[in-house]
């Protein structure tokens, strides 16, 4: 399969296998007028498989939101067939509106106009909790 190069945009790149939808989704993609390509299970030669998503535009994203899928992608932003920048995800230490607490007893249930928050509380396993229940996200 051959998805051609893009000349302007952003190119999401190892993505771990499987994620690169939920990502789509997180990232609101759906919603761009542009072309978006999402490619599912691509050879790497570090990982086996990896998915990519290719935006043929410039699009304003939330790092965050992406670090949280996974620190281990990249995120390179494309002008004149060019890459200008490169982008090496870490988990972000905060959440605001990227993710809902699960639990109906959180008061983000009930208070409809506060933001959900998570706070990273255990790099290692990527754990997050809810900031005013604690709930893991």
């Amino acid at each position: 399969m051959r998805v051609d190069e893009i000349q302007n945009g952003v190119v999401i790149d190892h993505i771990p296998a499987g994620k690169g939808q939920k990502l789509y989704e997180l990232l609101g993609l759906n919603a761009l007028d542009c072309t978006v390509a999402l490619i599912r299970n691509a050879v790497s030669a570090k990982t086996g498989k990896k998915d990519i998503i290719k935006i043929d535009a410039d699009f304003p994203f939330n790092l965050d939101i992406i670090g949280f899928v996974s620190p281990d992608i990249t995120v390179n932003r494309i002008v004149n067939g060019e890459i200008v920048e490169k982008h090496h995800m870490d988990l972000p230490e905060k959440l605001i509106g990227v993710v809902r607490c699960k639990n109906p007893r959180c008061i983000t249930s009930t208070e409809q106009e506060l933001q959900h928050e998570f706070r990273l509380t255990d790099r290692e396993n990527r754990v997050y909790r809810c900031v005013y229940c604690e709930s893991k996200a």
